[in-house]
Parts: C-alpha cells; structure tokens; sequence
C-alpha cells in the first residue's frame, strides 16, 4: 500500500511548510543528481524516486464549492529534469481540481516543486513536507503513516539528503550488548558539509570516461532525449569530475542545449558552484 494516494489539506499560510518547500527545492539538486546516476546504473539502485507539485486548474475551471481545494499537491514519478521544467507522471487523481488524473504526462516549472525523496536501500532520503507532518502527529499516526508508506522515515527533524557513505561516515557496526534495547540517536546531517562531496559513481566513472571518449571522439555530437550532450547532462547533475573530463576532451563549453541553456547555465540552475567555476575557467559564463 502506497500513501502516495493520500490528499493532505494545507494551511493556506502555513509557514512551517512554506519553509519545508523551501528547503526542498534548495537541495533538489541531490535529488536530481540521484536520479541522473540512477539513469547510467546497469542495476537500479532506487526503490523509490518521487517529487510533490504543487497544481492548480486554469482561473475558469476552478473549484468554487465549498470544501474543494483550489491548490492540490501530488506525487509524481517517472521524474526528468531539463533545468527550467519538471517532467513525469502524476501518481495520484485530484479530489477537486478538473485538469488532472493519475497517469497523466506532466510538465511544469521548476518553482512549482513542493517536495522530493528517494529510498536507496530501504533508506528514505528528503521528504521535508513529510518531516512536518510527521512532525506534528502522535507516536501511533506517525506508525500508520509509515506503514502506509511501507517505510520507516525515522525521528522527525532528522531529513538526510545523501547516504553517510558518501561523506566517508559508514554506519556504526559494533553493537553493545544490550543496543537491542534502544535505538542510536539520530544526527543532524551537515548540507554544508554535503556540498563538498562529489557523488562516487562521478568520481569512480572519471578513467572510463575518459578512456571512452579518447577511443570515441563522436560522443561529442551525440545528445539524449531532452537535447543534451554529454557535457550538458554531466553539468546539471553536478559531476565536476565528468565535466572536467568532457572540458579536456574538446566539449565546447559555450554550446547551448535544445532548451537554449548552456552547461554553465544547467549547472547554475542547480547551484552546482565547482561545476561553475570549472566551466568559468574554459571560457563558459552568463
């Protein structure tokens, strides 16, 4: 069973959650950098891979009764990324508004995000509107939403955006004799910390790279689905090590996407500041 399928009403001027979505949408880049190593795993790595958005019907179509929501967030999967638009499939049917149901295609703006997690290894990670609702119930609401769920999304106050192990901090594997008892405390990840950290599919893939692109200079022309070529795709997930590669190999940094957004400018809509100035050095900018 899937909570995925539940509507939750929201304060109109909830400030709890404006700064949850908030959140969100500042370390969506994790969640995008997840999801594009996802994408050049052979075996899938993630259980689960969902962004919340925040939709509303055209003015001349919504709700006017009362109790109908004219703001709904919803869940959506199948997610991609261009650096302007989120693109996917609507997991759930609205309960008010009139221009949706479960299945259908979506493209919106980037702003209209509310929330992301994944679950890598039974471990959930984001979730920041979650984390206030769960937050805000008792001990038993937050076990039945976790089941729900068929998860554990652990204390509140306590949102992860990136497993231990890629910050060189494995989980503690002696335990005393009595740890059964109790659980470990929970520790505040660091995003500070997070930013400095390359993700180690970019690090380990950087002398395959390299080899291939040496044996296939044609790569350079070759673009994906959305219109980007490998420098492009490398930039916006954030991978200092793959851009460099792409930058020493002859990418032209200037060249722009099919969306008209250059590597400079996929990696700036993300925030990725190594991968920028990188960029900035071969003569990539504004």
């Amino acid at each position: 069973m899937s909570d995925m399928e539940n509507i939750f009403a929201v304060e109109k001027d909830d400030k709890d959650m404006e700064i949850a979505a908030d959140m969100a949408r500042k370390l969506f880049r994790y969640f995008y950098r997840e999801l594009a190593w996802e994408k050049r795993r052979i075996v899938p790595g993630l259980e689960i891979c969902v962004v919340k958005i925040g939709f509303t019907d055209p003015e001349n179509t919504r709700p006017a009764k009362e109790g109908e929501f004219e703001k709904e967030y919803m869940w959506v999967s199948d997610v991609d990324f261009d650096g302007k638009q989120i693109y996917g499939t609507l997991q759930n049917d609205p309960h008010s508004l009139k221009s949706y149901k479960a299945g259908d295609n979506i493209k919106v703006p980037g702003k209209q995000l509310v929330d992301w997690f994944y679950v890598q290894m039974g471990e959930t990670y984001g979730g920041f509107t979650i984390d206030r609702m769960r937050a805000r119930m008792g001990k038993g609401e937050r076990k039945a939403h976790d089941a729900a769920w068929g998860l554990d999304f652990g204390e509140p106050g306590y949102v992860k955006v990136v497993p231990d192990s890629y910050l060189g901090q494995e989980k503690e594997k002696k335990k005393s004799l009595f740890s059964f008892l109790s659980k470990p405390k929970p520790t505040r990840q660091d995003y500070d910390l997070v930013a400095k950290f390359e993700h180690p599919m970019s690090v380990n893939m950087r002398s395959s790279l390299e080899d291939a692109l040496r044996k296939n200079p044609s790569f350079i022309n070759q673009s994906n689905e959305l219109g980007f070529n490998m420098l492009h795709q490398l930039a916006l997930a954030g991978s200092f090590d793959g851009v460099d590669v792409c930058l020493n190999a002859g990418f032209d940094p200037k060249q722009p996407a099919t969306n008209g957004m250059t590597a400079y400018r996929l990696a700036k809509s993300l925030g990725w500041q190594r991968v920028m100035e990188r960029l900035a050095k071969a003569g990539a900018g504004e």
